[in-house]
């Protein structure tokens, strides 16, 4: 998969140092993989949740962060659309951000 954009990671663990190590895991496992439907992905993170739209909402680091990413499963990327604290994600519609 490619992940659009990686910087927004960067970003984010620049002012949250803990989120680093776990996001670089998760970035990378993404790149290495080719998912072709959400179950391919419910496989590896069981706490991941679908949202219309192919969203899909991570739990980042013991669910202290949350990452929600839209897949185009049929061309392989994925957008980051949001990362933050659970906080900040109660906050936002999780289907239109």
């Amino acid at each position: 998969m490619r992940v659009i954009s990686r910087k927004t990671l960067m970003d984010f663990w620049a002012r949250h140092a803990d989120a680093e190590q776990a996001l670089k895991a998760w970035f990378h496992e993404t790149k290495s993989n080719r998912w072709k439907s959400f179950a391919d992905i419910k496989a590896r993170y069981r706490s991941a949740d679908a949202l219309p739209g192919n969203r899909v909402v991570f739990n980042i680091k013991g669910n202290t962060y949350r990452l929600i990413v839209t897949i185009h499963y049929n061309t392989g990327i994925v957008f980051i659309r949001f990362i933050g604290t659970h906080a900040e994600y109660d906050r936002i519609d999780a289907t239109t951000i």
